[in-house]
């Protein structure tokens, strides 16, 4: 498998995430979204290419410098809880993207949902 078809089967997992998903690079660039972040966050979209510092409130971008520092001292520090979103019932994170040697390239935020149980398994209907 080439590397641009590997980066085609990544793109397409992201890509098909229910939930919203934004990559960053570290100098806190939004490099990517997924169809479900253009959604979620459609009053300020897209949001690709630009700073984080231009859409997050003061203290928020400080909590997330933070989480990016944490990640820098260790290889082990990789997910901070972020905030629950209540009006959508979920919880947002920020993990820590690394490259094969372990070094931080970058960060993404992503969702999980507080409603398993509102899904069946293997509904296929």
């Amino acid at each position: 498998m080439t590397e641009t078809e590997l980066l085609d089967f990544f793109k397409g997992i992201i890509d098909s995430e229910e939930g919203p998903i934004v990559l960053c690079n570290l100098d806190y660039r939004i490099i990517y979204e997924n169809p479900a972040a253009l959604s979620y966050y459609s009053s300020i979209s897209p949001i690709t290419g630009r700073l984080l510092s231009t859409i997050m409130d003061e203290e928020m971008m400080s909590k997330v410098v933070m989480s990016v520092e944490w990640f820098k001292e260790d290889t082990k520090n990789n997910k901070v809880f972020a905030f629950h979103d209540k009006k959508n019932n979920m919880d947002m994170y920020i993990l820590a993207i690394r490259n094969t040697n372990g070094e931080l390239i970058g960060f993404y935020g992503r969702r999980e949902d507080r409603n398993p149980d509102s899904g069946k398994e293997f509904d296929l209907d």
